[in-house]
């Protein structure tokens, strides 16, 4: 009894010191989710396909000077994405310099400030223990993984934290003064959410409106939707867009046609378009990526699957019930989507969070040494995990593995650019499976040559015009007489073979 009065008492001077405004577990925590975070954050190598491509992305803005449209090469745009994450990335690779861990830092950055977002929402849901949300968040293996790999989702759940941050406070907060600011800082992480992903960027929108509809009726909407705050979206969100889309009036097609309904309603992305997809794709997301807050999620799915309890939460609309919005309603939209990728669900495991938090907070008392000790375990472990396989898992997909055995089969040989000639007919063929991710580690061009597609004669002499020296990886399969043929008709200086790479013939062209 004795024990147990003096670890209640730690625990109320600890969850006083947040209410006193000390910035201790903060400190403690911003320390662990630097250390989760940056530590062995350059040692992997890019990975191809999607860290290929949005490395190069970024590369190609620096090295073009061309910050406006993304693209691959001086000859190949891609506007499959907003430009928010080649921005960051290309930022830090100019303050950092060339190389992986640069290439990493925004989402590691953008990772910490989640979390301590997360701890900020908590002030408001859990008083007591502001900082578990960010805690649960920090050492879910998902958002943790996530962080070190090269894509847009970790950006993307930044500023929708940052979008719901805003809301919480405007309508969780009890400062009607600053209402309005809230509000405005709610449609600037919005904007910025859709110029990092486009609309998956304003799903939590979805939960707003119904939660508020609920709570105070329609009215409430215009306080939502407010002038102001639909002028910080646009400004933020939709400026990029109407850029471009002035400069090439197709990419309103392309956005909406290719981009949003493709994406929700057809196979073309193949990207686990199979009815059981959501299943196959999102199942294992959540089992694995909740890890190792598994079994206060089981027992919180048992309380909301609970009719008495869904009903007192929709008589009486408070934090749990828009928890719970936040999290089905934009994982309807997911699952019910055609195109379905693991890390879209990313996002989702803010409400996660806080609902396993609030689950939670009287079970977590890091004054107790056992506590503690799991806990420095499984950080351990995340680390281990990390540098494990940055250190000795190098798949086919390595792109440094890749330029360094290019470097080896190609020795003293020099050249301006690498051209990668394919056995295909479409772009699409082209931008996936071309390793654009190289060009971190041999400092040098990347193009793509889709040789079955028309045209791709007259492309081969463009590049060989505009560079002094380019090394050709032919692709099995290409019609090399055909080829030959073609590169006679550019009238190079002198065309010779230099050797073999994995599935290409290296071949290399002098003006």
């Amino acid at each position: 009894m004795v024990k147990t009065a003096m670890t209640n008492d730690a625990s109320a001077r600890l969850s006083g010191s947040f209410c006193r405004g000390k910035l201790a577990p903060y400190i403690w925590l911003t320390c662990l989710l630097l250390l989760l975070g940056f530590a062995f954050q350059g040692t992997r190598a890019v990975w191809s396909t999607d860290e290929g491509r949005y490395t190069e992305n970024a590369l190609q803005m620096i090295y073009s000077g061309d910050y406006l449209v993304p693209a691959y090469s001086a000859d190949r745009m891609n506007f499959t994405k907003p430009p928010m994450h080649y921005w960051a990335i290309a930022a830090s690779v100019n303050v950092f310099g060339h190389n992986t861990w640069a290439v990493r830092t925004p989402n590691a950055l953008a990772f910490v400030l989640t979390a301590l977002m997360l701890c900020l929402m908590g002030r408001l849901f859990i008083p007591e223990k502001p900082w578990l949300p960010g805690l649960i968040y920090g050492c879910s293996l998902a958002p943790f993984i996530a962080a070190n790999v090269v894509s847009t989702d970790t950006l993307l759940t930044f500023f929708e934290a940052l979008a719901l941050l805003g809301f919480v406070y405007a309508e969780f907060g009890g400062q009607a003064a600053s209402r309005r600011n809230y509000i405005r800082l709610m449609w600037a992480g919005f904007g910025f959410a859709f110029l990092t992903k486009g609309p998956p960027g304003l799903l939590p929108l979805l939960a707003i409106v119904p939660f508020m509809v609920k709570r105070d009726g329609w009215r409430s909407l215009g306080r939502v939707f407010s002038p102001s705050g639909l002028a910080v979206f646009l400004v933020t969100g939709f400026s990029w867009y109407l850029v471009v889309i002035l400069h090439h009036p197709w990419l309103l097609h392309y956005f909406l046609y290719y981009e949003v309904y493709d994406r929700i309603f057809t196979a073309t992305h193949n990207r686990s378009p199979q009815w059981y997809g959501w299943m196959t794709t999102y199942g294992p997301a959540f089992i694995v990526g909740t890890m190792p807050w598994w079994l206060s999620l089981f027992r919180g799915m048992r309380s909301v699957a609970s009719l008495q309890r869904l009903r007192q939460w929709w008589h009486a609309p408070g934090p749990r019930l828009f928890l719970l919005l936040w999290f089905l309603i934009p994982l309807i939209v997911f699952c019910t989507s055609r195109s379905r990728l693991p890390v879209y669900v990313l996002p989702l495991f803010m409400p996660l969070s806080l609902m396993i938090a609030i689950k939670l907070q009287h079970r977590v008392n890091l004054t107790l040494t056992r506590q503690r000790l799991l806990l420095g375990v499984w950080v351990l472990c995340l680390i281990a995990l990390k540098a494990g396989v940055g250190i000795y898992v190098h798949p086919a997909s390595d792109n440094r593995l890749r330029a360094e055995q290019l470097a080896a089969v190609t020795g003293n040989t020099s050249y301006s650019a690498l051209v990668f000639v394919e056995d295909t007919a479409v772009d699409v063929g082209i931008e996936e499976h071309t390793p654009w991710g190289m060009r971190l580690y041999i400092d040098k061009p990347i193009f793509g040559i889709a040789w079955r597609k028309p045209g791709s004669a007259e492309q081969l002499c463009r590049l060989m015009h505009s560079n002094a020296t380019l090394l050709y990886a032919v692709e099995n399969g290409v019609d090399s007489a055909a080829l030959e043929t073609a590169m006679r008709k550019c009238s190079p200086h002198e065309v010779r073979h230099v050797g073999t790479w994995r599935d290409y013939s290296l071949e290399v062209s002098r003006n």
